[in-house]
């Protein structure tokens, strides 16, 4: 597993130009926290690993919300020409 977070920093920090692609590698991260959180409290705690899946659904879902309109406002996911400041 902690083979699987180093994979997963390494693509997130190497593939930044799409904003697809650090959707993914973030969602691969957290996976992976996620399989560390059930092994560490596999003794009776569902609600935690419950919850914190609940916030990263969310979490996912306000990301891939973010590409669509970035999408329709851009006409592409390139990080680079996404701008704060219109």
């Amino acid at each position: 597993m902690i083979m699987g977070a180093f994979v997963s920093m390494a693509v997130y920090s190497s593939f930044d130009k799409h904003l697809l692609s650090t959707l993914l590698a973030l969602e691969s991260m957290v996976l992976v926290v996620f399989m560390c959180v059930v092994l560490v409290l596999s003794l009776g705690q569902g609600y935690i690993s419950l919850f914190y899946l609940v916030v990263s659904v969310c979490e996912g879902a306000l990301g891939l919300t973010l590409l669509v309109e970035m999408s329709r406002v851009h006409g592409n996911d390139y990080l680079n020409s996404f701008s704060l400041v219109y």
